[in-house]
């Protein structure tokens, strides 16, 4: 059962791709530079820091595309259910699912960790090696999500199109 005439569903799959897309970006560039460079920082300058990005994370901006990945996957999933190449954004589903979820219970209480008070020193030693530990789950999470949703994206292409005429000269 083919949904392509459907262009809205077409239209949500891609828009849980950019969402997921960006997440991983962040998260990557997490991985790759922002820690990287903060672990050259003294202990206070990096619970600092630290404390200031969990600050400003918190905005329309990022939250639209964090929470937007996993739901836009999950209306994708629905409204793809039958396609051939549902089993992709299924796949999509549970990495964002579980990115989400590796968010929600590590990286976020290591985050209110950093809150209050204390020896930065003992913060940024209990705080570094595991959220460094776990933006890299998420990261890839995100990554293996984002190339699911192409593929899917791709095979959503693929459904429907129609073999190029072979009566007549430029297909008149």
């Amino acid at each position: 059962m083919t949904r392509r005439g459907n262009g809205f569903a077409g239209t949500v799959l891609g828009a849980a791709m950019v969402a997921t897309g960006l997440i991983a970006g962040a998260f990557y560039i997490f991985a790759c530079a922002v820690m990287p460079a903060l672990a050259r920082s003294d202990d206070r300058v990096y619970v600092e820091v630290m404390r200031d990005i969990n600050d400003v994370i918190q905005n329309p901006v990022f939250l639209l595309g964090f929470l937007g990945a996993p739901v836009l996957t999950a209306v994708s999933a629905w409204q793809l259910r039958g396609e051939p190449y549902r089993r992709w954004v299924w796949a999509a589903l549970a990495a964002n699912g579980l990115a989400f979820l590796v968010t929600v219970v590590f990286n976020i209480p290591l985050n209110d960790g950093l809150d209050g008070g204390g020896d930065p020193a003992a913060l940024r030693e209990e705080f570094e090696d595991p959220w460094v530990a776990w933006n890299v789950v998420r990261a890839a999470l995100s990554t293996v999500a984002t190339a699911c949703l192409g593929v899917a994206l791709v095979g959503y292409g693929r459904v429907g199109r129609r073999p190029a005429s072979t009566g007549g000269p430029s297909g008149v």
